[in-house]
């Protein structure tokens, strides 16, 4: 007999979780509370790394279809001090596959592919424990059970509360997200000073860095240390307003850094929060959680990276195992919390060198994690 299984959240780890239960015939649903595939934009670009995103794609039989649409030449990496001075200028080799880049929207309809999502089907509550399973409540009140129902709904997963009463905590970093249009032809001169990768400035607990996603877009991230409540005196629906504190706070820095901030057209205001670096759970029947939802980390490259291997692997073992699905999620929960363990220490330590009092930490730990 075939479980009945539920996966809420149609990001990366949701569909890599499908996709790999519908390569092995075993039938799964997608519940996604967006109206639509494009309901929202669906953010910048991922590195996906050798053993971790692209063995997930392997695994979902999807490795020469992300080769062919990825940019490996966007691993290159450029920083700069703040005056402009350029001070480290990597760049891959042609056949450098370690962590080539896709953009987000890419990637979502590379895994969607033939999977019948559930658009419009907003979770809000799972009672596990239930006679006939785990109980799914829906927002237009209609509900469901499963045997066993995976949160991979992201930071502030609806499915959490289910097996965890953690809740993530501002690591005292926040983000503005921005972006530019057709670099190439409107910005050359940020087009080059971006290059094919990504660009990086560091400075006193802040840092700008502009990366290429396909197509002549090219998102850029202010970053900076500062309250929860730095804004209370700001309108941050207010495009100039906003623009106008982000000069002022790296008030000195060259000027073709800060055209990054001059001609961007919004703001999105972005606080970085995680999970505790060793959060886990006492196993709960028929509940279990991927990605964000279950190991929140700085964004740093590992995060979406973790979350498609922990989807494809938890499928292989559900599709693939002897067929006691309490005891396969049991294994692969420990599995899970080990290695996120490790990546949340790592992640957690790299936001300290890289929004830190001193920018020289942040070429420090570049020199220590990029290749020769």
């Amino acid at each position: 007999m075939r479980h009945r299984i539920a996966v809420v959240g149609s990001g990366p780890a949701g569909l890599t979780f499908a996709r790999v239960l519908h390569r092995h015939g075993y039938p799964v649903a997608v519940l996604e509370r967006d109206p639509a595939p494009d309901a929202r934009p669906p953010g910048g670009t991922l590195d996906l790394q050798e053993g971790l995103g692209q063995l997930a794609l392997d695994k979902a039989g999807l490795l020469a279809e992300f080769q062919a649409l990825s940019r490996p030449e966007g691993q290159a990496m450029r920083i700069l001090d703040a005056d402009g001075t350029v001070l480290r200028d990597w760049r891959p080799r042609p056949d450098d596959r370690a962590n080539p880049e896709i953009d987000r929207g890419q990637l979502r309809d590379l895994l969607l592919g033939p999977l019948d999502v559930q658009w419009g089907r907003g979770v809000t509550q799972v009672v596990p424990g239930t006679r006939d399973g785990a109980l799914v409540h829906f927002a237009d009140g209609r509900q469901e059970t499963f045997d066993l129902v995976v949160g991979a709904d992201g930071a502030w997963s609806r499915i959490r509360p289910a097996v965890s009463s953690v809740t993530p905590h501002y690591t005292g970093v926040t983000l503005f997200e921005t972006s530019l249009d057709d670099v190439d032809t409107r910005h050359p001169d940020l087009a080059r000073l971006v290059g094919d990768g990504s660009v990086a400035v560091y400075g006193v607990n802040r840092a700008l860095v502009a990366q290429r996603n396909s197509g002549g877009h090219v998102k850029v991230y202010a970053q900076f240390r500062a309250p929860l409540d730095w804004h209370t005196n700001l309108d941050l629906a207010d495009v100039e307003a906003v623009r106008s504190s982000l000069l002022a706070l790296f008030d000195g820095w060259a000027a073709p850094v800060l055209d990054l901030l001059r001609h961007a057209t919004a703001f999105v205001h972005r606080p970085l929060y995680v999970l505790p670096v060793s959060h886990t759970w006492t196993h709960v029947l028929g509940v279990t959680l991927l990605g964000d939802a279950a190991h929140l980390m700085p964004p740093l490259g590992a995060g979406a990276n973790l979350a498609m291997l922990e989807g494809a692997e938890l499928a292989e073992s559900i599709a693939t195992g002897p067929g006691d699905l309490d005891e396969t999620v049991r294994a692969f929960e420990e599995q899970m919390w080990a290695r996120a363990g490790r990546w949340a220490k790592i992640t957690t330590a790299g936001l300290e060198r890289l929004v830190s009092p001193d920018p020289a930490e942040a070429l420090a730990l570049f020199d220590q994690v990029q290749p020769s």
